[in-house]
């Protein structure tokens, strides 16, 4: 099993270790509930250095990624990132990625559990094109900084300017001669960065930022992967392996946003199919009564009959409901419409509602 550089870092403050796409990784610190409730208040950090970084190298850099994602990425100026869906001749996805243009080569990010296979991917597509894919996944780390209050504390922390850094931008910077990469995304639905630096300086520089927030008064506490699924559920966010699979495209998926069809991908023509005929079925949300959590996989119905399953479920910490995510046919994915979950054998009522479940307030 693979650990992070900061696996010691979890060890100190007596974090739940947990097998995660072969990772040992913190699932919960103190409790997903207070972890939860301090990203949507304040500020938290998440190791995320388990996610594949990945780099392209090349001349045929942005002609080869133009093959391979959904998005259109071959107007990306450097500095700019941009969230797009890797997938196979048939429209099966087989990652949900972020691509940044560098000044001199490309760097994707793709999930853990997904990683050997999108490398494999990118290096059977890579010959023609002539480029080179360099996995930098164990030579970095990764930790995303999440929540209201992340910008303005990390720019009084970091020597790199956040206040002109726009959603999904980066930059890069330098601290006691060490290189850093930052970026304005995230997973929860806040506001924050995701930042990727050498290995052997993670530990170093997560402690220090951690004890200067907290002589600033506005303490980064540290955050584990429960809580990260909390924030991406209510936030509405496709997690790979439920709401995204190999077994449905990305228009079935509800992210047909971050499909260009205008442009020749690996998988277009199998989606604009789907375009064309309008998506049989499609990702919801769904509002449950009662206090029982719906589990992938439950089935769902609706006038009496079966009308998709369960792909997430959870109780919203922010809200106090039982909620949940589904793949139902699209005469039954109306906001407003009734259905039934099938729970070990017995029938919640559920009502279809529009994603995502929580919007950040606006300043």
């Amino acid at each position: 099993m693979h650990q992070t550089p900061l696996n010691a870092f979890h060890r100190e403050r007596n974090a739940r270790l947990v097998d995660f796409a072969g990772w040992e990784m913190p699932v919960v610190y103190t409790s997903i509930i207070e972890e939860h409730h301090f990203t949507r208040q304040h500020c938290t950090m998440f190791d995320v250095s388990h996610m594949g970084r990945i780099e392209v190298w090349g001349a045929g850099d942005e002609a080869f990624l133009q093959k391979l994602c959904t998005r259109n990425v071959g107007d990306m100026a450097a500095g700019l990132s941009r969230y797009s869906h890797i997938c196979r001749e048939d429209g099966g996805i087989l990652d949900d990625v972020i691509v940044s243009r560098c000044e001199d080569h490309y760097l994707i990010v793709c999930n853990a559990s997904n990683r050997t296979k999108i490398v494999g991917w990118l290096g059977q597509h890579g010959n023609e094109f002539g480029v080179e894919i360099r996995d930098r996944t164990l030579e970095t780390a990764m930790v995303a900084v999440q929540g209201p209050e992340a910008l303005e504390t990390l720019g009084q922390l970091l020597p790199v300017g956040l206040d002109d850094l726009k959603r999904y931008r980066f930059k890069t910077g330098n601290i006691m001669g060490v290189e850093f990469f930052i970026a304005r995304s995230g997973y929860t639905g806040e506001d924050g960065v995701e930042i990727i630096l050498p290995a052997q300086f993670a530990t170093t520089a997560t402690q220090m930022l951690i004890s200067k927030s907290g002589g600033l008064g506005r303490p980064i506490k540290p955050a584990g992967l429960g809580a990260r699924d909390t924030l991406r559920f209510e936030a509405g966010m496709p997690l790979y392996g439920h709401e995204l699979t190999e077994e449905w495209d990305s228009i079935t998926a509800g992210q047909g946003w971050a499909v260009d069809l205008s442009k020749d991908f690996i998988g277009q023509s199998a989606m604009k199919r789907v375009a064309d005929e309008g998506p049989r079925r499609t990702i919801v949300g769904l509002e449950l009564d009662g206090k029982r959590i719906a589990r992938d996989g439950c089935e769902v119905y609706h006038d009496g009959r079966r009308a998709g399953f369960i792909t997430s479920g959870t109780k919203s910490p922010t809200f106090d409901k039982v909620i949940a995510m589904g793949m139902l046919e699209t005469t039954a994915s109306e906001p407003g419409t009734q259905v039934e979950i099938d729970l070990r054998g017995q029938r919640s009522s559920a009502t279809v509602v529009a994603l995502p479940f929580y919007k950040r307030p606006k300043k």
